[in-house]
């Protein structure tokens, strides 16, 4: 799944970048299958973790994230990526109706060369596992999403990281009256993820 060393299942840097990158991957893509952001049809079921999870097959969709995750990897690799989250917003009234954040923490003793704890892929796909579970098991805690929603991705770097010219600023996209459930997090032991949904209060 990663580029580890087997014989240690010790992590690299580049290892943990690219396994933290893939699950940003399925995520997003199962919290836009989950909630509703696209038809059914526009999303196939792949293999990964162990699971079943439903990819989009949307070209314009799929080539945006591409572009995202691609330069997302980058800043990861160089300790730079603070958070992801992405927004769900009304398409007809542009409010805000839920925010799920995966804050990230970087060992930077790792990007000077030290040598991360081990922890084999096994462990890391495991608590994986229970993050997208609990993305798929959205819909019995959430509210429905009556309206048509659009999303957006929100990236947070530190502030001396290099921005394409082609990303935004934008302000944090908060939810009025919030109530958050938290979900588990997962570690490679160079890069750690805590995953947090937000939704309106009053819409349940």
């Amino acid at each position: 799944m990663a580029q580890a060393q087997a014989t240690h299942n010790t992590i690299t840097l580049k290892g943990s970048t690219k396994i933290v990158t893939e699950f940003f991957s399925y995520a997003v893509n199962s919290i836009l299958y989950q909630r509703g952001i696209y038809p059914p049809d526009n999303f196939e079921q792949k293999k990964q973790y162990g699971l079943s999870i439903m990819v989009s097959t949307d070209t314009g969709l799929s080539s945006y994230l591409t572009t995202v995750l691609e330069q997302m990897s980058d800043w990861l690799v160089r300790g730079e990526l603070q958070k992801m989250v992405l927004v769900i917003t009304s398409s007809e009234t542009r409010e805000v109706l839920e925010r799920w954040t995966f804050d990230l923490q970087t060992d930077k003793s790792v990007l000077e060369g030290r040598q991360a704890p081990e922890k084999s892929d096994k462990e890391i796909t495991t608590e994986i596992q229970a993050i997208i579970r609990q993305i798929t098991a959205s819909v019995t805690f959430l509210p429905l999403l009556n309206d048509a929603c659009t999303f957006d991705l929100l990236v947070y770097t530190d502030a001396a990281s290099n921005v394409p010219q082609e990303w935004e600023d934008s302000d944090p996209r908060f939810i009025q009256n919030a109530a958050d459930v938290k979900l588990r997090s997962f570690t490679t032991k160079v890069h750690k993820v805590d995953a947090l949904v937000s939704y309106r209060a009053d819409m349940d």
